[in-house]
């Protein structure tokens, strides 16, 4: 059997383990709110027509912090037609996804939803057909405690108390062609750069986070970057990143290794910036709000036929994920835990059916798809602060990221509780790998807590309605601890979370 090994030091700290980390994206696209976050006919329903069950799924899921509303639906969205009686609320076209949107969901709802949910909103305003006014409109509404027109309406339409957000993304993607109010970098970063001055004079310890590139892939990549920060980087707090990552043409050792490329990402943006900030001979550190991320079968969409009627809350982009989706969506996990002293939001896209941890039925039930575990277990075990972890492992060769390790992981250490969690992936498509983990710094006789392993003889299994549960976490069947060092064996294509705590 081949070996993987790595020593960890308590000493070794990268940053604290940030609770944003875990955040998720509820966009105005398909089914992710009609039907899927509210449907009132739905027997699970509650008084304001929120599925219960969902709810339920969203808090064992471990979501801290949800981006709301768009996404690409926010570049055409006007705020003002989602609040006040339902029966006035006008029907729009939705242009990013082609269809219409009836409104009887807007910030007054989501808050709602929010409270329930236990999460904090990142609130995304349209800066693709609207801009400075319409900004500061938003912020009146949902944050001025009262005597003004705005706040006043938010108060005559039910919610006394302001909402109190907090973390603002200054639209979305404006460096796509297919983004409605698509603009270069210097007119985004002029924009931007304007909202944020005035946003903060409304409210100065708001959060804001600027428009990075769409994907990596994106040939203004780093020029975007650069030329967005050179006009907003004493304004902003944050520069965003989004990827999504599939299978390409049977290419599985490739996709496993989808961390690879999010970590050149994260580095190359973090370089980027930090060079605008010397250059223009700033203290201050932007850093990385990550706030799209997932796997995504992105070109099948793009091979679709385009849609030629205009429907209310379409089935789009409901992927089904599978085994191997789940170890990678639990490495790309890994990556933002290693980055951690950067990357300080980050949320997955999007919640529930539309490419999502989460799917539902209209009427019927909803159920955990593969990768809601991976995010579920990270959410819940990952504490106190991220450790430095290098790894001494084989390696194997892919056509998209060159050579890569066969085994990627990162650990977390709480000073408080004394706990250690080991998260860990095996890339291997046939063959298991030991890894051991050396733990003579720690203070103390450490024992396995709890062990968790995602993995299955078909890598291609899925959960469905009619058998939810086909794909689970089981215990590890390999771990021990002895004599400082932890020993577990990875089985090929594998996601596993050791948590070790105090020795009783």
């Amino acid at each position: 059997m081949r070996t993987a090994s790595c020593v960890l030091d308590p000493a070794a700290v990268v940053a604290p383990v940030r609770r944003r980390t875990f955040g998720s994206f509820v966009e105005h696209l398909g089914r992710c709110v009609y039907t899927g976050l509210y449907e009132p006919g739905h027997p699970l329903a509650d008084e304001d027509g929120f599925r219960t069950d969902v709810l339920a799924l969203t808090r064992e899921l471990g979501v801290t912090v949800v981006r709301y509303p768009g996404g690409n639906f926010v570049s055409g969205y006007r705020w003002e037609d989602g609040v006040g009686p339902r029966e006035r609320r006008p029907r729009r076209r939705d242009l990013a996804w082609h269809s219409i949107e009836t409104n009887e969901v807007g910030i007054d709802e989501f808050a709602r939803w929010a409270g329930k949910a236990e999460v904090e909103i990142m609130y995304a305003v349209n800066l693709g057909t609207r801009g400075v006014q319409e900004a500061l409109d938003v912020h009146e509404y949902v944050n001025h405690p009262e005597g003004t027109t705005l706040s006043e309406l938010r108060r005559a339409n039910g919610a006394a108390k302001p909402y109190g957000i907090a973390l603002w993304c200054l639209g979305n993607e404006l460096d796509g062609p297919w983004q409605t109010g698509h603009k270069t970098a210097t007119e985004y970063g002029l924009l931007a750069a304007a909202t944020a001055r005035a946003l903060r004079s409304a409210e100065p310890g708001l959060e804001l986070v600027a428009c990075g590139s769409s994907s990596s892939a994106m040939p203004t990549f780093g020029t975007w970057e650069t030329t967005v920060l050179e006009h907003a980087y004493d304004v902003v707090d944050y520069v965003s990143c989004h990827a999504y990552y599939e299978e390409h043409d049977g290419d599985l050792g490739s996709f496993l290794a989808s961390a690879v490329d999010m970590d050149h990402f994260v580095d190359s943006i973090v370089a980027t910036a930090d060079s605008v900030g010397a250059r223009l001979r700033s203290k201050k550190k932007i850093n990385i709000s990550f706030d799209e991320w997932n796997v995504w079968y992105l070109s099948r969409f793009q091979d679709r036929e385009p849609a030629t009627e205009w429907e209310v809350a379409p089935r789009l982009i409901e992927d089904e994920y599978n085994v191997a989706d789940a170890v990678v969506v639990g490495s790309l996990l890994i990556s933002l835990l290693r980055h951690s002293d950067r990357v300080t939001a980050a949320c997955q896209a999007q919640l529930v059916n539309v490419i999502a941890p989460i799917h539902t039925e209209p009427g019927g039930p909803a159920w955990r798809q593969t990768i809601f575990h991976p995010f579920a277990k990270t959410a819940a075990l990952a504490r106190g602060s991220v450790l430095h972890t290098r790894l001494d492992a084989p390696t194997y060769t892919t056509a998209r990221h060159g050579e890569v390790s066969v085994v990627d992981a990162v650990a977390t250490h709480d000073d408080e509780s004394g706990e250690v969690v080991v998260f860990a992936v095996n890339r291997d498509q046939s063959d298991p790998v030991e890894l051991t983990v050396d733990l003579h710094l720690f203070d103390g006789d450490l024992g396995v807590a709890e062990a968790w392993t995602l993995a299955d003889d078909d890598v291609r299994a899925t959960n469905t309605v009619e058998d939810p549960d086909r794909v689970v976490p089981h215990p590890t069947p390999r771990v021990s601890l002895g004599g400082g060092t932890l020993r577990v064996v990875l089985p090929p294509v594998s996601w596993s979370a050791i948590r070790l705590g105090p020795a009783r």
